[in-house]
C-alpha cells in the first residue's frame, strides 16, 4: 500500500504568482508618467500610429493626479472618464479570465512551469480578442448607466 507507484503526491499549499499585466499600482505620479513615457506611448504608436485613441485607467491616486492629468494633456491623448468603484467597465477583467481558463489544463509543477505557463497564456490572446473587449466599451458604459451604477453583466 505504500508503493510510490501507488501514491499521489499532493500539495495543501501550493506556490503561487501575482502577475503583471498592462497595468501598475502603488506608484507615485511621476513613476506612473514614467511608465507611460517609456512604454504606453511606444505601444501606442506602434498600435495606433498616428491616429487618435481613448486611453483607459481607473481611479488610482497615481492615474488621477493634476501632474498626469496634465501629461496626458501635454502629449494629446484623450482619457476616458471613469467613474469610481466600475469593476464592470474595465476590460482587463475579461483577459484575466481568458488567461485563467487557458491555465486550468495547464497543471503546471513547479513556479517556472507556472509562469512559463502564465506568459504562455498571456501570449496567445489575440488581437482580435482584445479588439472585440475595446469594441464592448460602450455596451459596457450604457449597462452600467442603465443598471444605476450597480453589477452589470460585464
Amino acid at each position: 500500500r505504500e508503493m510510490p507507484k501507488c501514491l499521489k503526491s499532493s500539495v495543501k499549499y501550493p506556490q503561487s504568482v501575482m502577475v503583471w499585466g498592462a497595468m501598475s499600482a502603488a506608484v507615485s505620479a511621476a513613476s506612473y508618467q514614467e511608465i507611460l513615457e517609456h512604454f504606453m506611448l511606444p505601444s501606442a504608436e506602434k498600435l495606433h500610429g498616428d491616429e487618435d485613441f481613448i486611453f483607459q485607467h481607473d481611479l488610482a491616486p497615481a492615474h488621477s493626479a493634476k501632474t498626469t492629468g496634465k501629461w496626458f494633456t501635454d502629449h494629446g491623448i484623450t482619457v476616458l472618464n471613469w467613474p469610481a468603484n466600475s469593476p464592470d467597465l474595465n476590460p482587463i477583467e475579461n483577459l484575466w479570465d481568458i488567461v485563467k481558463r487557458k491555465l486550468r489544463d495547464a497543471r503546471p509543477n513547479t513556479l517556472d512551469e507556472l509562469k512559463a505557463a502564465i506568459e504562455a497564456s498571456w501570449a496567445s490572446i489575440t488581437p482580435q480578442q482584445c479588439h472585440r473587449l475595446i469594441a464592448s466599451m460602450p455596451r459596457r458604459i450604457e449597462a452600467v448607466i442603465s443598471a444605476k451604477g450597480f453589477p452589470t453583466k460585464y
